[in-house]
């Protein structure tokens, strides 16, 4: 099976297309083009993000007495004026880096999580499934996002989750932090992920469900209490 063929049936016959990476694992081409596609939508969206970053900092009226206003004004104009290789680094460096630890730690977690009710599935496997389960948010996920960050010229105030709904929340209270967890195209990705996960380590769809979302409650509580940890609740 190509990868047309795999992209075609995760998002129109996932329960199939899930079946069969878990019997034959392929995943090089899929985290190649995924990895290509996320650096170039990182790319796209970096003037923005920067924006949003010195707006940040504008608006924290505390931490200028936090660094001192010799440093506070340094930062605020090093933003306002960034240099080429800072672009460069949110653009290109740090989405690969994060994207690539994103890709690999889930599936080992996943597997620990899956040893509660199987012994059978390996990480291969289990990487394979969720790697391919990802295209939903990665593309069609971040292919809406883009969307709505060149129309609203702004990446911090994007969302495809339920704080849609509420657009005057501040980006930085807890209701917006909780509500931003629960993505729409997360869910999906989550959803479908369990049937792979049910032939990985051949159980039934309910435990596999129980052991996909259970990752997304962990991954989300542990994103919100590290939201806290940031002065600017980023």
């Amino acid at each position: 099976m190509n990868f047309i063929n795999r992209l075609q049936g995760i998002f129109f016959n996932p329960r199939v297309t899930l079946k069969a990476i878990s019997e034959k694992p392929v995943w090089v081409d899929t985290i190649i083009i995924l990895l290509v596609i996320l650096t170039i939508f990182s790319f796209i969206v970096a003037p923005y993000l920067q924006k949003d970053q010195l707006q940040v900092l504008k608006n924290d009226v505390t931490r200028k007495d936090r660094m001192g206003e010799e440093a506070y004004n340094r930062q605020l104009e090093f933003l306002e004026n960034p240099p080429q290789w800072y672009i460069l680094v949110i653009g290109i460096g740090a989405p690969l880096i994060a994207n690539f630890i994103g890709f690999f730690l889930p599936p080992l977690i996943l597997l620990g999580m899956g040893r509660m009710f199987s012994t059978d599935g390996n990480y291969k496997q289990t990487f394979s499934v969720y790697i391919h389960a990802s295209l939903v948010d990665k593309i069609l996920g971040n292919a809406i996002r883009l969307v709505l960050i060149l129309t609203r010229k702004s990446v911090f105030q994007t969302t495809t989750s339920l704080a849609l709904f509420f657009p005057r929340l501040d980006i930085t209270s807890s209701a917006y932090r909780v509500l931003s967890q629960v993505d729409f195209f997360q869910l999906w990705l989550f959803g479908i992920l369990g049937y792979g996960l049910s032939s990985v380590f051949k159980i039934e769809l309910k435990k596999a469900l129980i052991i996909s979302y259970g990752f997304w409650l962990l991954k989300s509580i542990l994103y919100i209490a590290m939201s806290f940890l940031s002065p600017s609740g980023m």
